[in-house]
């Protein structure tokens, strides 16, 4: 596919992970070696790849998501509420809800989940702005993506684990000085219907020298 097209029809698999089909762990490093080409600052590349295939870690894993997005989901607006003076956004975010709850309710299932992390000295991050920080390892997680899609995987962007840090270290046996930064979910999807997702015009966001 063309870059355009990659770029445009990268999009959040849930509902249509395919979750009885393994996924070769050759097509896995293939995507994280394609990943590794992304900027790190000050060229550290610090950062780590846990990929966990195993049913118990998964399940475990899978708990921990479920927890915490189970209050997350509780706890926000409903889409009418957030979006008053836009039914279509409105209907958008229903969906995105039902499909988030099916990954919240099959994450187990899913082959692969990777956990995208980066050494921390300390394990403390820093005070004030982390954009240097998580700038060295988020474009990496987000080329995973990209090359995932184009080896015929899907995946979602998910960090409502991280609530749960600790435990989820403490279950893939990950050091003090290595924080997350992300949970993956990847497998082969279902279906080749992938086309650009409904965005805010540009006009809208494009702001020239000054806000």
């Amino acid at each position: 596919m063309t870059p355009e097209e990659l770029l445009t029809t990268t999009r959040s698999v849930r509902k249509r992970l395919d979750l009885s089909r393994p996924v070769p762990n050759e097509l896995i490093e293939r995507a994280i070696t394609l990943a590794l080409q992304a900027p790190t600052g000050s060229n550290r590349q610090d950062w780590h790849w846990i990929v966990v295939t195993d049913p118990g870690l998964r399940a475990g894993l899978a708990e921990l998501y479920a927890k915490s997005y189970r209050a997350y989901r509780a706890s926000g607006p409903s889409p009418e509420e957030r979006y008053r003076d836009d039914a279509d956004r409105a209907a958008t975010q229903h969906r995105v809800m039902s499909s988030s709850d099916y990954l919240a309710e099959h994450m187990a299932e899913v082959p692969v989940l990777l956990v995208p992390a980066i050494h921390v000295p300390g394990g403390k991050l820093p005070e004030g702005n982390q954009a240097g920080l998580w700038g060295s390892i988020l474009p990496a997680v987000w080329s995973y993506m990209l090359a995932a899609r184009s080896l015929g995987l899907g995946t979602a962007w998910t960090s409502l684990h991280l609530v749960y840090e600790q435990e989820a270290a403490e279950l893939l046996g990950i050091p003090d000085h290595v924080r997350q930064a992300a949970l993956i979910p990847t497998a082969f999807y279902t279906g080749e219907t992938f086309k650009p997702a409904k965005r805010q015009p540009l006009s809208e966001v494009l702001h020239h020298d000054r806000w």
